[in-house]
Parts: C-alpha cells; structure tokens; sequence
C-alpha cells in the first residue's frame, strides 16, 4: 500500500524557539523515530543555526538531530548526504538565502533523496528562506514597504515541493504585500502566499492550516480583470485589478488546488 507524502511546513521567520514553542512543537510531533536534519544550506555562515535548533528541539524531548551543510555543491553529489536523509524522519531548512539553498541542491542527488523523503511519508520544514525555497517559483529579491513598480522584483525557480505556489516569508514586518502582487502579477496561475513571523502553514493533501501567533495572507490574480505587468515599461506603478485576497489566521484551512477557505 503506497503512502501518502508527508506534511510540508513553510515557516515565515523567527519562529518562538524559547516560550511555547507552537510551531516547533507541531514539528516535532509529527517525527517519527528517525533522525531530524537541521539543514543549514541557506546560510553563509551557518555558525549558530543548529545548536539553537539542538537546544529548542531538545526542550520538546527531541535528541536526534544532525546538521547538514554544504560548502559548495559537490558536497550534495556525496552518497552519504543523501543515505542521511534516506534514514531521516523529516528535515528542517534554517534560514539565510534561499537562491543559495536552491543553488546549492537543485538537480542533485540530495534534491531527489529530498522529495523520496517527501513521498515516503517524512516531514519537510522550512523557515525564511528554507519556506521560500518549498515553492515552485521562488522571490529572490524585491523592495518591500512600498508600492510595487513594473521590473522591481527578481524570481528564480524554487525547489518545486509546493505546485503553483510563490511564498514570502517576514511578510507583515517588513510590509511585503507589493512585492507579492508583483510576483502573481507576473505568474497569475500562482498563488501568493506571505508568511508572518512565528507563522507557518501545515500543507498536507493540498490543505493549508496557518499556525502561530500572526497570520498568513493568500494572494489569488488568476481572475484579475486588469493586468500592466507584461506591457508597462519598467518602473511604472503596478496596476492590478480585481485580486482576491484571504487573511487566515491560526487554525484556518485553505485549499490551494480549489483556491479557497476549507470550512467556515
């Protein structure tokens, strides 16, 4: 009997890792008896990621974990990083700079141990740039708190576990909405998802479920009835008509496939 794949969580940031640690919590409840992966790829200088992970994961009971990270991307070409993930419960994504994290696995032999994990059943986290990267476009750069202009933003393809997904991530922080309008401005057929800090959505057989202490905002274009993002000259004000635009809060449900809220 084939297993389903496994839940996908896409954390916005600065999750609580000393209090209730809610998002964590949720994690680690769902682990099976294999090791847990700190992924550390995103970061540059990833010094100080996984033992504040260690220490946060250890207050839940949670002992097994084990750092990855690669210096360059021959590292994710080595058998022995995929056999890891091939004995692993799940896997988390620190965060730092999801085109490194993309850069660094996609097409490797420790990407595709990455998504049998995901089929088999095992649990994929992702905060900041380790959520970005889950989608199958992915922002990379782009000015926040600010009105959106035409060229102003800059995607990449992400790693693809999230179909038809661009996910921000700080979202209400650091007042990222115009640079998300941006983004399903340009793919329209996706839906945009920000994150809140301390954040996350739960994505299991299409359902999405926002947890923690802020909110998640869901960005839908595929009906705008006007659009200037393929014919405007650079620099010109974004103009976007008829977005619909949902604002979940903890425990809210959402199907992406459908597009819409699950339930009241």
């Amino acid at each position: 009997m084939s297993r389903r794949p496994g839940p996908l969580y896409a954390i916005g940031g600065h999750e609580d890792k000393d209090r209730d640690r809610q998002i964590l919590r949720a994690i680690s409840d769902e682990l099976g008896s294999g090791p847990l992966i700190i992924a550390t790829v995103a970061s540059h200088e990833p010094e100080g990621y996984f033992e504040a992970y260690r220490d946060a994961f250890a207050a839940l009971g949670r002992q097994n974990l084990v750092e990855v990270y690669f210096r360059d991307r021959s590292e994710a070409h080595l058998a022995e990083h995929a056999a890891l993930v091939d004995t692993a419960s799940g896997i988390f994504f620190s965060g730092g700079d999801q085109a490194r994290l993309v850069d660094m696995l996609r097409g490797t032999p420790f990407a595709a141990a990455l998504g049998a994990l995901h089929r088999r059943g095992g649990l994929i986290a992702g905060t900041s740039a380790g959520a970005s990267a889950q989608g199958e476009q992915m922002l990379v750069a782009g000015s926040g708190e600010e009105t959106h202009r035409i060229g102003d933003i800059e995607m990449a393809p992400g790693l693809g576990l999230i179909d038809k997904v661009i996910i921000d991530q700080h979202f209400a922080e650091r007042g990222r909405i115009g640079r998300l309008l941006g983004a399903v401005a340009a793919c329209p057929d996706f839906l945009g998802i920000g994150i809140d800090e301390d954040s996350a959505i739960r994505i299991e057989s299409g359902v999405a479920t926002a947890i923690g202490s802020g909110g998640v905002t869901i960005v839908d274009a595929a009906r705008a009835s006007r659009s200037n993002a393929q014919e405007a000259a650079r620099g010109t004000v974004l103009s976007l008509h008829g977005v619909t635009l949902h604002a979940l809060g903890a425990g809210d449900r959402f199907d992406l496939g459908a597009r819409q809220p699950v339930g009241a």
